[in-house]
């Protein structure tokens, strides 16, 4: 090894590879604004990195992912009229790029490399995902062959996502000669995903004794968030560049290439804490949602609880605070302390706050339905309706002033629908819906590590929908604890009850809950799309019938 500042005689022969990865975030179905961002973030990579090479995410040309309107009958003429244009302008670096492509009369989820005005090599996916959020082979051939392109004077393979995560295609690419693969990725985030990449990685690249240039997407796209964490690693299997995750931007990468394409040189940024991770997935995916969509601003209904604070806090830090108006509604069971704490975390976050009570509006429906309720005993019935005046006048404001209703439902309430359907139900986008109440707290905590905007007694106090007298969720559930556990091992891992109790729960919590999740799938379904930080979200990721007969006891 030579000496710091010293060439060794190899090192003279070996030829310099400059590889731009980039991380940027693409509009589904836009596919004229994708086509300009593919060449002004190009022509960035050559003014002001001189790359040889840049490579974007997986389907880039149309975002991802864009379902159905693969099947649209302009797709074609679409994907072609972009092609030419990115051909015709003839940007010095090679373009590594991901498009739909038919061939043959089959719809292929290529990668596409154009250099010098042509299109120089295409790849077709091998193994197009069918499992979790993926519904690729609705859409999608297989492909069958390999493709190692000579670019820049050296041997690059090309693979496109899962086709890394299974057996065959890297290790083609590699067996025909490839120094350096370029993988193009939209993998969408999970709080575990990171590491997996990564181990993943590490194997293949020392097993085939080949460099990896991984390329991710990043942005939200419903309740997907891409978190991007673009990586490269060398032919001996060690991370040598990282992109931080959740941000945009062109990343270059220098490697000298002679045996191997080796990275010159190691980026990598400090590893991110659990909470803060999750908490930037949380505001990228409300961001993206809210400005791709169009809407000016959002509204929440701010009850001085712990999910209300934490949305409210994301939202803050998505859109500004600006474009956030929280909304307190009490009732005559709200407490002082709510409204206290509430008050507090509008002003330390500086949004508009107003507060209107919902007495009226109850007084007035309980009269109109004095006669039909006479001789009942108050029930569920008088909750939900206080909730569903929150909802009423959520959606009022929304329509009136063109804002997006966030509403606060965390996953642990989802999965037992303890939630009202067009009451705290009512809204366009649940920020938590995939987050379990035990990670909520763990949320709020970190969040007053940036500045402190909750008071410590919401995160401390039992929680409460108060909807009636001295009213907390663990009068009818178990703790949080052991709720999110349950929860964790029904919902996420497909344990049965049974198994469940084998792990120690009590046998009445086990049941309870179980029987709460099965018969509240109605409701999820109707529930607003919220972001997915797990891997088995209530979404594309968990399908289950409504009406079925299926008893989760084994």
């Amino acid at each position: 090894m030579p000496e710091a500042g010293q060439t060794s005689q190899s090192q003279n022969a070996a030829r310099k590879l400059r590889v731009v990865m980039a991380q940027l975030d693409f509009l589904v179905g836009d596919i004229p604004g994708n086509t300009d961002l593919i060449l002004e973030a190009t022509q960035r990579a050559w003014t002001e990195h001189q790359a040889d090479i840049v490579v974007f995410p997986e389907l880039c040309l149309t975002g991802y992912p864009p379902e159905d309107l693969l099947l649209r009958p302009s797709l074609d003429l679409r994907v072609r009229e972009a092609l030419e244009k990115l051909q015709s302008a003839a940007l010095p670096p090679a373009m590594v790029i991901g498009a739909p492509i038919r061939s043959g009369g089959l719809l292929y989820n290529a990668a596409l490399v154009i250099e010098a005005g042509q299109i120089r090599g295409r790849y077709f996916k091998r193994f197009p995902p069918n499992y979790q959020v993926f519904d690729e082979k609705r859409y999608f051939a297989e492909g069958s062959d390999t493709l190692v392109l000579d670019i820049k004077g050296q041997p690059v393979g090309i693979t496109v996502c899962e086709d890394l995560w299974k057996d065959g295609p890297l290790e083609d690419a590699a067996a025909a000669g490839a120094r350096l693969i370029l993988n193009l990725n939209a993998s969408p985030y999970d709080i575990d995903k990171q590491a997996r990449r990564k181990a993943l990685l590490e194997r293949k690249s020392r097993e085939n004794r080949v460099s990896i240039v991984y390329v991710n997407l990043v942005g939200g796209q419903d309740e997907l968030v891409f978190d991007g964490g673009s990586m490269v690693y060398d032919h001996s299997g060690g991370l040598s560049a990282e992109v931080p995750q959740f941000e945009e931007g062109l990343y270059p990468v220098d490697f000298l290439c002679e045996h191997h394409c080796q990275p010159i040189s190691r980026s990598l940024p400090p590893e991110p804490q659990l909470e803060a991770n999750v908490y930037s997935a949380l505001v990228t995916g409300v961001r993206d949602y809210v400005n791709k969509n169009g809407f000016k601003s959002v509204v929440l209904g701010l009850s001085g609880g712990i999910d209300s604070a934490v949305t409210l806090a994301v939202a803050v830090d998505a859109l500004g605070k600006e474009r956030v108006r929280a909304v307190m509604m009490p009732f005559r069971y709200t407490s002082s302390i709510s409204l206290e704490d509430a008050e507090a975390e509008a002003t330390a976050l500086g949004v508009q706050y107003d507060v209107f009570s919902i007495e009226p509006m109850y007084d007035a429906f309980m009269a109109a339905l004095a006669e039909p309720f006479a001789g009942t005993k108050p029930d569920t019935t008088e909750e939900n309706l206080q909730a569903r005046l929150r909802g009423v006048l959520l959606m009022s404001l929304s329509n009136k002033f063109g804002s997006l209703v966030l509403t606060t439902g965390n996953k642990s309430e989802m999965a037992v629908g303890y939630s009202t359907l067009y009451g705290d139900m009512a809204g366009g986008f649940d920020v938590l819906k995939d987050v379990p109440k035990t990670l909520v707290f763990r949320l709020a905590r970190y969040r007053n590590t940036l500045s402190p905007v909750i008071p410590e007694r919401v995160i401390t106090r039992p929680p409460s929908a108060e909807l009636a007298p001295d009213q907390k969720d663990e009068d009818s559930l178990p703790g949080y604890d052991v709720l999110d556990k349950i929860l964790n091992l029904y919902v996420e891992r497909d344990y049965s009850a049974d198994a469940i109790v084998a792990e120690g729960f009590e046998r009445a919590d086990v049941d309870r809950v179980v029987r709460l999740v099965d018969i509240n799938e109605y409701k999820r379904r109707q529930a607003p799309i919220g972001v997915r930080i797990t891997e088995r979200g209530f979404g594309k990721d968990r399908r289950y019938p409504i009406t079925n007969g299926w008893k989760s006891g084994k």
